[in-house]
């Protein structure tokens, strides 16, 4: 990495401070958002998954991540050096482009933290707390560490020579993300009851709470990934508004159809699957591309979250469903609707660029998705071996939050479970059944 002799522009470091800490924030409302859709016994689990990934890969970013990512090639486009391990060399003065580099590591840092807490989301309820603080570390080094190179470091392969767009993260983090948590839970199995028991969220307030924090931070994330104050960010910031709000009519549309019932988690849902996709495109497509990138997310992850019933894979929180699928589509779209203006130079079909552009999203698609699979079930499938992934039955029939973390997340008296329903005038009077 070439550190730039130069000063920090104000407004450059100003927006980019706020959009890191937008995209810190994304953690936590990922968390809520999660968190919301498991049952009332794993919801502490849940959060905790999400909350100990910030920690945990920010030791591993600080101390080796970081370097590996960003610093210059090492050789083949496939990982940097270790000029700047544990931050060796950055002080406040360095300067990456018109920012300073300690920030910019961090904000890269941000992407880092939240692509690990979504794999969380695939297996729900069933994975043993012990085994995640183990994968999360080794995962962030092994998958996520050259993916972010190979799109986005100096002498990475997809970015310099394959010719790929992502300008904030349908790759590293989306695509990553979602592969992986279909080899984590092909690995794990089924929850108990998987087709058979209804496990419907306990608190959809709770999940449309975190889907809003999701929303708010990806600002951040989209139009942060200008690393300036200017128009591109502007640009992106419209671009993921649209997008959303197509995403989310486009779920409700076929939820409407299909079901008869729009639902408030389907419209949690579609705004995530619409953001999932414009933000490897963001950067590179028109307002009109953006719409029709939310609303093709929209509509077709609304159907890819049932496939895990036909082809019997428990991505509990739809990790598959919306963000390698959303990461897939987002991605792609960019060769049909890039557009010179927000590019520079790369067109797509629609706009006179040919197949060339599709092919190279088609082919850096391909890759990351089987290179995040493939290393993620081998981890997997090391850790099951050596400490075991799976949780014990007998904890996960009772719930991970007093088995693991000795909590509850509700007073499971006032909910019925430590006196009769008769007993609380409030559930008696409306004749709720407590939940499990």
């Amino acid at each position: 990495m070439t550190l730039a002799a130069a000063h920090a522009n104000t407004g450059d470091t100003a927006w980019l401070l706020a959009a890191t800490a937008l995209v810190l924030l994304m953690t936590p409302g990922l968390a809520l958002f999660y968190g919301g859709m498991v049952r009332t016994k794993s919801v502490l689990n849940m959060l905790m998954m999400s909350f100990v990934s910030i920690a945990l890969v920010t030791v591993v970013w600080l101390t080796a991540g970081y370097s590996l990512a960003f610093d210059d090639d090492a050789g083949g486009g496939l990982i940097g050096g270790l000029e700047h391990a544990g931050m060796a060399g950055l002080g406040p003065d360095s300067v990456q482009g018109t920012v300073p580099t300690l920030l910019f590591a961090t904000f890269q840092l941000t992407f880092a933290i939240i692509t690990a807490a979504l794999i969380s989301g695939a297996i729900a309820d069933r994975a043993k707390f012990g085994a995640w603080l183990v994968f999360v570390p080794v995962w962030a080094l092994l998958v996520y560490v050259p993916v972010a190179h190979w799109v986005w470091g100096p002498g990475g392969w997809i970015l310099d020579r394959l010719g790929a767009l992502d300008f904030a993260g349908g790759l590293p983090v989306e695509i990553t993300s979602g592969a992986s948590g279909l080899a984590l839970c092909l690995v794990l199995g089924p929850r108990l009851g998987f087709k058979k028991d209804a496990m419907r969220p306990h608190n959809l307030p709770m999940v449309m709470l975190g889907a809003g924090l999701l929303w708010f931070g990806w600002f951040g994330f989209n139009a942060g990934s200008a690393l300036g104050a200017n128009g591109l960010a502007a640009a992106a910031f419209l671009n993921t508004l649209a997008a959303g709000c197509t995403g989310l009519l486009g779920w409700l549309f076929v939820e409407q159809r299909r079901d008869g019932h729009p639902t408030t988690l389907g419209a949690a849902s579609g705004a995530v699957a619409g953001l999932v996709a414009i933000t490897p495109s963001c950067g590179s497509v028109s307002l009109l591309g953006a719409l029709a990138v939310g609303l093709a997310a929209g509509v077709v992850c609304s159907y890819a979250v049932s496939w895990k019933f036909k082809l019997n894979y428990d991505d509990s929180l739809d990790v598959v469903g919306v963000h390698l699928v959303g990461g897939i589509i987002g991605t792609l779209l960019i060769g049909v609707f890039a557009v010179d203006t927000m590019t520079g130079g790369a067109e797509g079909l629609l706009y006179g660029g040919g197949l060339g552009q599709l092919g190279k999203q088609l082919v850096a698609v391909l890759v990351v998705g089987a290179y995040a699979f493939t290393v993620t079930y081998g981890i997997a499938k090391v850790l099951d071996k050596a400490i075991g992934l799976r949780a014990h039955e007998d904890h996960e029939h009772s719930g991970l939050d007093l088995t693991v973390h000795a909590e509850t997340a509700y007073d499971h008296g006032v909910l019925g479970h430590g006196a009769p329903v008769g007993s609380h005038p409030v559930l008696s009077a409306q004749k709720v059944k407590p939940q499990e």
